[in-house]
């Protein structure tokens, strides 16, 4: 499709390259989000890439609208030339079910499957990062099987512990802070996704591909202690 420009407040301008989730229009994404910070304006003051949008910060004393989207169009032509970092697999090791997953009974009754079933189907995908956001390192991933999707609960917990896996619609994802959540959840991960005061705060990025690996009860509490700050 034709990029569409929407004028967002005052200072911020939303680059719109398709709809829905669509690996091809994400990589897109991506890659003007590089070739943006790659050689930065000196108006743009923050690049926020999404499913298949981009969003600009910018000062508009130094830079205005049209300016923008003639910056945008003429990087369109030069896509080849971004530099984006090259895909990565990351293991997520999940301990599934039971207190770790309050909600994996619900999954297979609503899907008219087995429990283990809800495991091995989850734990066999591959999923594409398309984008992180909500909350520090909440990865928002592509790939779920059709048999696991399932809606949201109706009323949000009002706090979800970090590492807590979830499903939500054709989504799945996983909190890596204690929060708010309303999705449906199926297990847990004893990695520390997001911490502060590592080199990489994250193990991931948009762009990477996660594999979810289950794992014992003894195998996340030994990970989990090995990953205590």
């Amino acid at each position: 499709m034709e990029t569409e420009f929407r004028i967002c407040g005052d200072r911020s301008l939303l680059a719109v390259y398709g709809s829905g989730i669509d690996q091809a229009v994400n990589e897109k994404v991506r890659r003007m989000a590089a070739l943006l910070t790659g050689h930065p304006h000196p108006g743009i003051d923050a690049v926020v890439g999404s499913y298949c949008t981009l969003l600009l910060y910018y000062n508009p004393l130094q830079v205005g609208y049209q300016e923008l989207t003639t910056l945008l169009l003429s990087l369109e032509k030069t896509l080849s030339q971004a530099a984006i970092a090259e895909t990565r697999t990351v293991d997520i090791p999940v301990r599934y079910g039971g207190a770790f997953g309050p909600d994996i009974d619900f999954v297979a009754q609503h899907n008219g499957i087995r429990t283990d079933e809800v495991i091995a189907l989850h734990s066999a995908a591959d999923y594409y990062i398309y984008a992180i956001g909500f909350a520090p390192g909440f990865c928002y991933l592509g790939g779920l099987d059709p048999r696991l999707q399932v809606p949201r609960l109706t009323t949000p917990r009002q706090n979800v512990s970090a590492g807590s896996v979830g499903i939500a619609g054709s989504q799945t994802g996983v909190y890596p802070l204690a929060s708010p959540g309303g999705w449906r959840l199926i297990g847990r991960t004893p990695l520390r996704l997001f911490a502060p005061e590592r080199q990489q705060p994250l193990l991931y990025q948009a762009g990477d591909t996660i594999r979810f690996r289950p794992i014992s009860e003894d195998e996340f509490l030994h990970i989990h202690h090995l990953e205590k700050p």
